[in-house]
């Protein structure tokens, strides 16, 4: 039974369907996302930790770093309700409870997308113009970007959840996906949805797009400054200072452009694919994160390993 407002007919509670056809094996695809979810977590603190600890990290990059990984922290907020799908079958979410959990989901994966520009921007200034990074790129200039990346994503995405609010829901109450998610929502609105999917199509150029399309131009400055470089070890020792980042862009925009593109062409994909791609994107970048700045930074990597001897103390 799907219980309707009368006044606009907008469902009480909305039913996560979670991946459709693999249901019977929910318990086990829980696995894997417990594993994400507990690896995001630990990671992202011990990252925040690590870098408030060591007054040699306060520099714009880790900064930035920083904000990113805050943010991964409140997205990670979303697994419980997965996790509570898989494994108690809870189903049920309320309408403002989905569009609340629709509206941060995209307004802070944008602000990811954000935190990553200004992490490309502080590279090119490294690489570019090393004798002013420090005058460029000073404490004020980062919370300045820091606050307007926030409010970015917050006020570009907020006519969704506004809009969504008022349109009628008149199909089923039934989400076929694990979390409250625009496109998944408005193919349940029965109402005419030109308006709102091109607001989302110009949101997402505006933010996620132009932020790649300005990473890769700061990439495409930053090799031609270090090609001027007069010998190979400047050169390898330049472009390794930009390893980690470029492996987290690939690692997020990678599956958010295969997302994207499935829902707007890939009628023909099968719906768990769909989803199967959606959840990676939300869930993979923030677990990853964490890991491959350990590695590819000494003082992070050497930050992990003392709290790991402190716990085993």
């Amino acid at each position: 039974m799907i219980a309707f407002n009368r006044t606009n007919h907008q469902p009480t509670t909305f039913l996560l369907l979670g991946i459709p056809g693999l249901e019977a094996v929910h318990i086990w695809i829980s696995i894997p996302f417990c594993l994400v979810y507990l690896l995001a977590l630990m990671g992202n603190a011990a990252l925040l930790l690590i870098v408030k600890s060591d007054p040699k990290l306060h520099e714009p990059m880790y900064l930035f770093l920083c904000m990113l990984s805050g943010t991964d922290l409140m997205l990670t907020s979303t697994l419980p309700k997965i996790l509570s799908l898989f494994w108690f079958n809870d189903r049920e979410i309320c309408f403002e409870a989905c569009l609340t959990q629709m509206y941060f989901i995209h307004s802070l994966t944008t602000m990811e997308s954000g935190f990553m520009l200004g992490m490309s921007l502080d590279r090119y200034v490294a690489v570019c113009h090393p004798l002013r990074h420090s005058t460029i790129l000073t404490p004020a200039v980062i919370v300045g970007l820091g606050l307007a990346i926030v409010l970015r994503g917050a006020v570009l995405l907020s006519p969704h959840a506004f809009l969504l609010r008022w349109l009628s829901y008149c199909k089923t109450n039934v989400i076929s996906h694990t979390y409250c998610e625009f496109m998944a929502l408005i193919k349940l609105v029965c109402d005419k949805t030109k308006i709102h999917r091109v607001y989302g199509l110009i949101v997402a150029f505006l933010t996620g797009g132009l932020d790649f399309i300005l990473i890769i131009c700061s990439y495409v400055l930053i090799l031609l400054t270090v090609f001027q470089l007069p010998s190979k070890a400047a050169r390898l020792k330049t472009l390794s200072t930009c390893v980690s980042h470029v492996w987290v862009i690939l690692m997020f925009y990678t599956p958010a452009f295969f997302s994207f593109l499935s829902h707007r062409f890939g009628h023909h994909i099968a719906p768990h694919i769909h989803i199967f791609i959606a959840n990676v994107y939300l869930l993979i970048p923030p677990m990853v994160n964490p890991i491959i700045y350990g590695v590819k930074t000494k003082r992070i990597r050497q930050g992990f390993f003392k709290i790991l001897t402190i716990k085993s103390i």
